[in-house]
């Protein structure tokens, strides 16, 4: 006969114990988190498990793939994001800041798949019928397969999708939804780990889609237990900043396509609009002939984007020098400035310096370090670039530039802008190959300052 003890358990790394406390490992890192006590039964040594014929150990040869069925959400962009649409039966977290449009975006989205996909069930937590009522005909949203109530009980939501029988399904947000059963409050470490996993096991019994609405902490990190991102099959990030109108849409984890794919809207008056020439949105501003301005031509998962990288480099006030970087990686920059310093010979330590990438745009590729180094020399000169031309390449340590991946796609989206020069690192036109623009090709930090910003 099973016999039953009590567990204290870590809810955020799992760490076991059989007294109640503060998880030791957790504490290490600088979080304090309680054990939860847990029930275990303990079965009688001896007792054999039968593992069903249809669950033994086969073949790779032997194992059919699954082809995933997928739905068009309607929204060109976030079907980029997931991978092509929504797959019959997936899970997909999608977290941002308050306010950021995670609502707005999967309301949209639920037009669409309720028209095709049969019936959309959207379960609020946090807001009335009415509320959400105000939101759908400000966009314009009301088809017939749209269902909504506004519940966190999990276990009333799991009879309504039994009665329904939605195809996708819509939970805002999974820290407001709660089981009884649980003594803890909802939002919790322990509340959000028990629903995420009965929301998944709905989800894959049913082969219904679901997406999780996920609140974030002031770092920026989804709330609850790490394990919750590890339940999912896709984890979406919804950032932008509130004073620009441009949002973007990122995928950290996805099992059925690319981390690397990015999607941009807009936020208007009728809801998130998308942004398909995301190139000209954030060069549209641009001032010409401006010292330490210059445009880079990015790549985000196979979509290029053009961005404008600006630099401020000033006599420094007092006798450390500031350095602030706001878009790109903080210590990447000071690394390509001590290069300028060493490689070229500006006596940037007694500069300040101030890099910004334009439009609330982000870099976070080695081929942005030539347009960062750049800016930062144009700037320190107070020279323009040389004509209209878009600047990539990886910059090494001894002064040398390496070359990037899919210059081809790159200069076809410069092309495209009306750009009629680049320059490039030497190892990429040693092909022949022929390109949409006029390259000059450079090899070394020194070459590309003098051939852009003159002797």
């Amino acid at each position: 006969m099973a016999r039953e003890r009590s567990v204290y358990r870590c809810q955020e790394c799992g760490f076991a114990a059989s007294k109640p406390g503060t998880c030791p490992d957790c504490a290490r890192t600088g979080s304090y988190v309680s054990l939860v006590e847990e029930r275990a039964a303990t079965a009688r040594s001896g007792m054999r498990v039968i593992t069903p014929a249809g669950n033994r150990p086969r073949r790779f040869a032997e194992i059919s793939g699954e082809g995933g069925e997928r739905t068009a959400t309607g929204i060109g962009e976030l079907d980029r994001v997931l991978g092509g649409g929504l797959v019959r039966g997936s899970l997909v977290l999608i977290g941002g800041d308050p306010g950021i449009g995670k609502s707005t975006l999967l309301l949209q989205a639920s037009r669409t798949l309720a028209e095709r996909g049969g019936p959309v069930l959207y379960v609020s937590g946090e807001e009335s019928a009415g509320q959400v009522k105000l939101r759908a005909e400000r966009l314009g949203i009301a088809p017939d397969g749209l269902y909504f109530v506004a519940d966190n009980d999990l276990q009333a939501v799991e009879a309504h999708v039994a009665e329904i029988a939605p195809r996708v399904l819509i939970v805002d947000s999974i820290q407001a939804v709660f089981l009884p059963g649980l003594e803890s409050a909802p939002g919790s470490v322990s509340q959000v780990r028990e629903c995420g996993a009965r929301l998944m096991l709905l989800a894959k019994g049913r082969g219904m889609a679901t997406f999780l609405v996920g609140h974030v902490t002031k770092e920026g990190a989804l709330a609850g237990p790490r394990v919750l991102e590890h339940l999912v099959d896709t984890v979406l990030y919804f950032e932008g900043e509130r004073h620009h109108a441009y949002r973007v849409l990122r995928a950290v984890k996805n099992r059925f396509g690319s981390t690397n794919e990015i999607g941009v809207f807009e936020m208007a008056e009728q809801g998130l609009a998308e942004v398909r020439n995301p190139s000209s949105f954030f060069l549209a501003e641009r001032p010409t002939g401006a010292p330490g301005s210059v445009i880079v031509a990015s790549v985000e998962g196979t979509r290029p984007l053009l961005l404008e990288v600006q630099a401020l480099v000033t006599p420094a006030s007092f006798g450390t020098p500031r350095r602030t970087v706001l878009g790109a990686d903080y210590n990447r920059v000071c690394l390509l400035l001590a290069v300028l310093e060493k490689r070229v010979g500006f006596p940037l330590q007694s500069q300040d310096a101030f890099v910004n990438v334009a439009g609330g745009g982000r870099v976070s590729e080695p081929a942005a370090d030539l347009a960062l180094l750049l800016a930062a020399a144009s700037s320190y000169l107070d020279r323009p670039m040389r004509g209209e031309v878009v600047v990539m390449g990886e910059v090494g340590l001894t002064g040398e530039v390496r070359a990037v991946t899919a210059l081809g796609a790159r200069l076809k989206e410069a092309a495209a802008l009306g750009f009629q020069a680049a320059v490039v690192p030497r190892n990429n036109l040693r092909g022949g190959a022929a390109f949409p623009l006029e390259t000059q090709a450079v090899g070394s930090v020194d070459e590309a300052v003098k051939t852009l910003l003159g002797p």
